[in-house]
């Protein structure tokens, strides 16, 4: 392997901080209060917060650049749904903010690391041919 990574360990490196965030959400979740708001939150956010790991794999064995775009799309749209269900839990006072900010912060990068990745993607992509 080069002096840099490979594209296929840094996959699994970021696979490996998919899965971790999703188990952090699950532990969240867990923690959430039995009332009407935590169970809102919890609910939507086990849903939002446990599927950019699988749909991140899905973008990895994409088809074509487009599909490979597209998910990582759906990727970028569950994180940011997360991140204001982390922060609404915040502002409903369900859970104190310095338990959620490290996965507020972890959501942000994440979501980061992935917008640029679109970017780069389609940057990337062969030139469309004019009739």
């Amino acid at each position: 392997m080069s002096a840099e990574k490979s594209s296929l360990a840094l996959a699994e490196e970021m696979e490996d901080r998919f899965l971790d965030f999703a188990a952090r959400i699950c532990a969240l979740v867990e923690a959430l209060p039995d009332t009407k708001t935590g169970r809102h939150i919890s609910g939507q956010m086990i849903r939002c917060g446990t599927s950019p790991a699988p749909n991140y794999a899905e973008a990895c064995a994409a088809e074509s650049r487009n599909d490979f775009t597209h998910k990582l799309g759906i990727v970028l749209k569950e994180l940011r749904e997360t991140r204001i269900w982390l922060k609404l839990s915040v502002k409903t006072a369900t859970m104190k903010k310095s338990r959620l900010n490290p996965l507020i912060e972890e959501c942000s990068e994440l979501m980061n690391i992935v917008g640029k990745s679109i970017v780069t993607a389609k940057a990337n992509a062969p030139a469309k041919k004019i009739r």
